[in-house]
């Protein structure tokens, strides 16, 4: 699916391309009422991306998977590794997807994820959401980090999905 003008996204997908067998493509569960809660300026100018077009309603219905950008391979990512005691051969990410990885404007590779935006094929009966307090928590705290010099991940933007999602009790969903 395309998207609206002024969006566009440099799109470099080593990992889709040259890895075939350590992801399955996938797509992000659709969000209702996306609203922007958290959106990262800075990191935005230094993916080289347009502030202002990702301030649109185009702009948030890709930052919460209900449009894929033209050039994009979403994928979840699958690995191996020891789980509970034992190896586990098959294990992925439940709830996140590589939308696709941008050369930034410092020529640095950076991956464009998705978290919280539903099920994935690995999600081993996890339903892929999130809750907008841990996502606006991780937001913050990985820019906290980031100001501290600590290596870290970054969040693009935090978009609220409009729906409810179960956990100890109901609450709104969202979108790292």
């Amino acid at each position: 699916m395309s998207i609206a003008e002024g969006l566009m996204f440099a799109f470099d997908n080593t990992f889709a391309h040259d890895l075939v067998g350590l992801y399955e493509p996938w797509r992000a569960a659709p969000s209702p009422h996306p609203a922007l809660l958290a959106f990262n300026e800075e990191l935005a100018a230094e993916l080289g991306l347009d502030v202002t077009s990702l301030r649109t309603p185009a702009g948030i219905a890709v930052l919460v998977g209900n449009v894929v950008p033209d050039g994009a391979s979403p994928v979840a990512q699958a690995y191996a590794g020891h789980q509970f005691g034992r190896y586990s051969p098959r294990l992925g990410d439940g709830r996140a997807l590589l939308v696709g990885e941008i050369i930034d404007v410092h020529g640095l590779r950076r991956d464009l994820h998705l978290k919280g935006s539903g099920r994935t094929p690995f999600a081993r009966g996890g339903d892929g959401y999130a809750a907008v307090g841990p996502m606006l928590r991780e937001y913050l705290i990985g820019e906290a980090m980031h100001a501290l010099g600590i290596p870290t991940t970054r969040a693009l933007a935090v978009v609220a999905t409009g729906e409810q999602i179960a956990r100890e009790t109901m609450l709104p969903g969202a979108v790292l």
